[in-house]
Formats: C-alpha cells, sequence, structure tokens
C-alpha cells in the first residue's frame, strides 16, 4: 500500500466512524444500555466470522485462552469505548462527546510517559493546557443546569482514557516481543470487547424495545461504523506514522458535528464551537509539529518510529 492509498484509506475511515451520532439521533425507541448492546451484538457476530474465517475457529479460541493478560486488560478497554461512547450520545450532545473525546492523543501521550518512560514535548503540554482551556469554556459557558450533560461529559470522557490505555499496552506488548520475551497478537481483544460489552448491557437493556428501523440502524453501525473502518485502519497503521494517523483521525470529530448539524436540530452553541476549536486547534498544532520532527529524523538517518504516539 503506497502513502497515498493509507492516507486516503483514512479519510475513508474518519468518515465511517463519524456516522455514529447521526445515526443515533434518527432512533424511534432504542435509548442508552440498549443502543449500545445492539451494536456491540452485531459487531461480536462480524468479527467472530471475520476472524474465525482468517485464522481458523480452533487458532482464534486457542488465542484467547493463551492471550494472557494483556489481551484481556485490551479486551476491557475495548468494551469501555464500545460501551461508554454510546452511552455518552444518549446523555449529552454529539459535539460534546466528540470534542471530549478528541482529547485521546494527549492521554496517549501523558500515560506514555508513565508507562513507557517516553518524554513528554514541550509542545504536547502545550497543547494538554490549551485543550484543557477549551473544554472549560465549553462547558462553563454552555451549562444549562442539566446533570445529564455532566455526567454525558465524565462518561465520554472514558473512551479517550480507555483509548490511551489500550495503545500504551499494545506498545508494551511490542516492547517485551522485541525483547524475546514472547508476542501477544491483541487483534482478539476486539472480539472480547465486543462479546463483554454485549453481555454487560444486554440485562441493563432489559426488556428490550427497539424496533425494527432501530435494530435495523445499529446494525449497520456494527457493521460499516466499527467493523469495517476498524480493519481498514490496522491496514493504514501499517503504512501511516502514529502522528499522522492521529491528525487525520481528528477529521472523524470535523465529519459527525457535521452530519448532526445538517441532518437534526441538534447545533452547537457558540461557546461549543469556540472551545471546540480551541481543543482542534491545539491537536492538529501539536501532532503536525510531531510529525514534522518525526519526518526531521527520518530524513536525517534517524530512527523514523521515534516519538511514536507523542
Amino acid at each position: 500500500m503506497s502513502h497515498r492509498q493509507a492516507v486516503s484509506i483514512m479519510l475513508l475511515v474518519t468518515l465511517l466512524w463519524s456516522t455514529a451520532a447521526v445515526v443515533t439521533r434518527q432512533l424511534e425507541a432504542a435509548r442508552g444500555f440498549e443502543m449500545t448492546f445492539w451494536r456491540s451484538a452485531v459487531t461480536l457476530v462480524v468479527l467472530s466470522i471475520v476472524l474465525g474465517w482468517q485464522r481458523g475457529v480452533g487458532n482464534m479460541l486457542r488465542e484467547l485462552r493463551t492471550g494472557g493478560r494483556p489481551l484481556w486488560v485490551s479486551g476491557w478497554m475495548w468494551c469501555v469505548m464500545f460501551t461508554c461512547f454510546m452511552v455518552a450520545l444518549a446523555l449529552t450532545t454529539a459535539a460534546n462527546v466528540l470534542i471530549t473525546m478528541s482529547m485521546a492523543p494527549l492521554f496517549t501521550a501523558l500515560l506514555a510517559h508513565f508507562m513507557l518512560g517516553h518524554t513528554v514535548a514541550r509542545r504536547t503540554w502545550v497543547a494538554i493546557a490549551l485543550a484543557g482551556i477549551g473544554i472549560v469554556w465549553m462547558y462553563a459557558a454552555g451549562f444549562d443546569g442539566d446533570p445529564r450533560h455532566l455526567l454525558g461529559t465524565a462518561v465520554a470522557l472514558c473512551v479517550p482514557v480507555a483509548g490511551a490505555i489500550n495503545w500504551n499496552l499494545s506498545q508494551r506488548v511490542e516492547q517485551r516481543a522485541s525483547a524475546q520475551q514472547g508476542k501477544v497478537d491483541l487483534v482478539p481483544a476486539v472480539l472480547i470487547g465486543a462479546a463483554l460489552s454485549t453481555s454487560i448491557t444486554l440485562p441493563l437493556s432489559w426488556p428490550l424495545q427497539a424496533s425494527a428501523h432501530d435494530i435495523g440502524l445499529l446494525a449497520g453501525l456494527g457493521v460499516f461504523q466499527l467493523a469495517i473502518p476498524c480493519v481498514l485502519a490496522v491496514m493504514a497503521a501499517r503504512v501511516l506514522p502514529a502522528p499522522e494517523m492521529s491528525l487525520l483521525s481528528l477529521l472523524e470529530i470535523v465529519f459527525a458535528i457535521a452530519w448532526v448539524w445538517l441532518a437534526t436540530d441538534e447545533k452547537p452553541t457558540v461557546a461549543v464551537v469556540a472551545g471546540g476549536s480551541l481543543v482542534l486547534g491545539a491537536l492538529v498544532v501539536s501532532q503536525w509539529l510531531g510529525l514534522r520532527e518525526q519526518r526531521g529524523k527520518a530524513g536525517a538517518g534517524g530512527d523514523p518510529l521515534l516519538g511514536r504516539g507523542h
């Protein structure tokens, strides 16, 4: 795959990822945990078929049994991301959820400092400060006294934190593999996450109230918003460096807010636009500078993967 093809794939991935918010706003009866249940259940079925076909059912079950703690910790993190995203969308506005989730690269860089001993660049600290100001501005100016919005923000915050833990865990697994301590394939963790999310949210969703219309939409999310783009993103990640992946991934936020704005009456307030612009601007500049630095080191004969994830 060429660099241009990988970039094109990531553009498609972000477009597919961005459909969740606008689709959930078209649901008739399904709410909260039931939205999560149907999306996770369909993702579980699709991934079981795909991985079972690719690896063989026996090999897939063996990987699940022998993956050990890293595989299951990663699986729980996927469960948190699958579950909290949909629950947050049911509690607060799409813009609040998406802008909160955009903090993922900053959480990843901070956690890498403590888990992997990576040095946090000065530009990352500046981006963290600016993004924090933007988040406070957005919620302080737009808070209307409804505790659901504050709860939705707290739930949405679990998504980037879980994503940061997952990414740094995968880096630790790669480090141990390079030190000949045995390689653990974390791809089945996505399947584990879908299974855990389905199991946890089913009793919380009972009695199920989703109409056939709702189930169809949520099944579409399971296939086209999770399963397919996750596979495509893994393919693109083999070619694109982490800072470039992070930069391109931010397009999901822009696309998703635009879809909701155009297709529903849920228009972001001035405070959300201003605070969100500060958050996204800080992230874009930080990731762009990181990409420039990475390419400069590669051009000077340095390690092209140096600084990955900052």
